[in-house]
């Protein structure tokens, strides 16, 4: 399982990887939200996506908003000391997310709820790729567009090039 978390506060990032130590998940952590959504960008797909709901560039819903841009398949989980009931609201109806988990959380809830979100993740991808397939079967979806979309979901925006003018492949500058 791949997760990244987002917080402003480097001791909450440090907590949340003693937290989930010796779980053998490949947990990433970020400082800054724009930092993040630059590491999804480079084509590494997460399961998970936790973010702190309030930070100083960027609040936890923005963020999960653009990062949804960028990986739509990754399970949403909002960390947050303050229990705002509209913040929350807002982040069922704006960004789908998967779980609102209090500060300060108990480990192994935490590690509960990230699986449980890495568990749907995964069923929802095999239901696709099952429903893709009986696509295939019935002629309304092409291989090449199935494998296009295997290939989306293992790596995002593989699929997504930008050609220049003169036929080149154009590269993202992800600084």
């Amino acid at each position: 399982m791949r997760i990244i978390a987002v917080d402003d506060e480097e001791n909450i990032l440090h907590a949340l990887k003693r937290s989930l130590k010796g779980s053998g998940w490949d947990f990433e952590t970020c400082s800054s939200a724009h930092a993040a959504l630059s590491r999804a960008k480079e084509g590494v797909a997460y399961d998970v996506v936790v973010a702190d709901y309030r930070m100083p560039e960027m609040d936890g819903v923005s963020f999960l908003e653009e990062f949804r841009k960028i990986q739509p398949d990754a399970e949403r989980i909002i960390l947050s000391g303050y229990a705002d009931f509209g913040a929350l609201t807002d982040a069922i109806n704006r960004v789908e997310i998967f779980r609102f988990i209090p500060k300060p959380w108990d480990d192994l809830e935490f590690a509960r709820a990230l699986q449980q979100a890495a568990d749907r993740r995964h069923l929802l991808m095999e239901n696709r790729r099952l429903a893709d397939l009986v696509r295939v079967q019935q002629g309304k979806l092409s291989r090449q567009e199935m494998e296009l979309r295997r290939l989306e979901e293992e790596s995002p925006g593989i699929t997504r090039v930008k050609w220049g003018p003169d036929g080149s492949v154009l590269l993202e500058d992800f600084d």
